[in-house]
């Protein structure tokens, strides 16, 4: 059964990690994902790289429908609402932009598929809430006030739900610092899904890093 938006939002915040995550290789990625889900993060952000990154979802996609329903596979890095459009053809469950565009929204919208906009000041959030954007993407996290932006926005707006990506490490130190800020989840892409373990093909260890990764969160969370 198709996802809709509610639970996408909700599974996203009760994982807390989004990874997120490129390679050209369709078998590859179908075993990130999957490691990746069995670590308890089944939200994951595919980024759009490249010619062809459409297609490449696509059959990604469409196998992971077949063989891991769990799995709630979304797209990154989309900067317009014709790539949008193509990618939710394809089954993108929510859309990620490094920047906020309102078409993107609209698109989004239309489908009732979650859109989560790089914001990168106050200014750019209040945008975001006009357009329905329920969760906000503090992008690059660390370059624009890292998890003090963060505290500061929630004051006057505490109804912010901020997801970082950039400047999060997956260690309980980080964890603690950008959660007890305010955060609701943070993307996580190379230091979560490592090119060493990519390359060993070690499928194992990324589920581990993924696991423990969740554990952290759910640890403050609980503390």
């Amino acid at each position: 059964m198709r996802p809709d938006r509610l639970s996408v939002l909700t599974a996203l915040q009760a994982q807390g990690v989004a990874p997120v995550f490129y390679h050209a290789d369709p078998d590859v990625c179908l075993e990130v994902i999957r490691a990746c889900a069995r670590g308890g993060a089944p939200v994951v952000e595919f980024t759009n790289r490249g010619d062809f990154a459409c297609d490449l979802f696509g059959e990604i996609s469409r196998e992971l429908v077949r063989t891991n329903p769990e799995v709630v596979l979304g797209i990154g890095s989309v900067v317009d609402a014709g790539t949008a459009s193509l990618y939710i053809n394809r089954a993108a469950r929510f859309v990620v932009s490094p920047c906020l565009v309102p078409e993107v929204a609209r698109v989004c919208n239309r489908r009732m598929v979650a859109y989560f906009p790089g914001c990168g000041s106050v200014t750019d959030i209040g945008e975001a809430h006009e357009l329905g954007c329920e969760i906000v993407k503090l992008f690059p996290g660390s370059s624009v006030g890292g998890a003090d932006f963060v505290k500061a926005v929630m004051g006057p707006m505490p109804w912010t739900k901020i997801m970082p990506t950039g400047g999060v490490d997956p260690d309980p130190a980080s964890i603690a610092k950008w959660f007890g800020a305010g955060i609701v989840a943070a993307g996580m892409g190379s230091k979560l899904i490592t090119d060493a373990a990519v390359k060993a093909r070690d499928w194992a260890a990324i589920e581990t890093q993924v696991r423990a990764t969740v554990d952290a969160i759910a640890a403050f969370r609980a503390g």
